[in-house]
């Protein structure tokens, strides 16, 4: 049993019947994905990424956007899910009601294998309407004018990322999803968030209001690292894997 894993952590998971594990970029950093501001490298060092991230932006200059975020999912396309993603994946097999709850946007959780994913922040790799708001599936688009975004089969409006700009809501779905499974669980892992960015960094303190064991699992020292019940320090790649392994090891 890894020294730094608590017994009574690993009881409290085995029995547990509900459990959500909120993910954010830290994961995924362990794939290589950059982090969102990390994506400002190369030539695209010279914008803030807050001026490319807003529908404003998309407004003014639609193939300057859209561009990025090509260039972004180029990043992504090369990644791959980490022993920590495979780790959830897995878990969710062990526990009869496991909710992943992430604010990435790269898909890889889906990859690895978990199937009851919240995507709260959308995903880079699906487009939508600008105007309608509705996916469309890759292969539906109609091209566009040259340089600039596809267009949209139904209105002929841009299509845009299906992701959440700045000055956007969550999408109300998932996030009212995401609670509920918050509201109701017996353990929350919060694991690789830094705490900041909001209204997915007040899920684990609601967790904690409604009675839930809350575990922190980060290398680094958060905004929520005060008022989780337990802290593992390590990142997710090799603290998720023993966790596993230390829980289920007898099955």
């Amino acid at each position: 049993m890894p020294a730094h894993i608590p017994p009574e952590l690993i009881t409290y998971l085995r029995r547990a019947t509900h459990v959500v594990a909120l993910t954010g970029a830290g994961i995924s950093a362990e794939s290589g994905v950059p982090t969102f501001r990390d994506a400002q490298s190369g030539l695209w060092a010279q914008y803030d990424p807050q001026e490319l991230a807003t529908a404003a932006a998309f407004r003014r200059n639609p193939a300057l956007v859209w561009d990025w975020y090509e260039w972004r999912r180029s990043l992504v396309a090369q990644a791959a899910p980490n022993p920590g993603h495979r780790a959830l994946a897995e878990m969710e097999q062990k526990v009869p009601h496991f909710t992943l709850v992430t604010q990435n946007v790269d898909g890889l959780h889906r990859q690895a294998g978990s199937r009851n994913v919240l995507e709260l922040h959308g995903n880079i790799m699906r487009n939508k309407c600008f105007s309608e708001e509705t996916v469309i599936a890759a292969g539906d688009e109609e091209p566009g004018d040259g340089a600039g975004p596809p267009r949209c089969p139904h209105c002929g409006d841009y299509l845009r990322p299906d992701v959440v700009w700045f000055g956007e809501a969550l999408p109300e779905g998932e996030l009212s999803a995401a609670m509920r499974a918050v509201e109701e669980c017996q353990m929350l892992l919060c694991i690789g968030t830094s705490g900041l960015v909001h209204p997915a960094a007040s899920l684990p303190l609601l967790a904690a209001e409604r009675g839930a064991l809350t575990v922190e699992i980060n290398p680094q020292v958060t905004a929520l690292s005060q008022w989780m019940d337990y802290v593992l320090r390590g990142p997710a790649g090799e603290v998720l894997p023993a966790l596993l392994k230390a829980t289920w090891t007898s099955e």
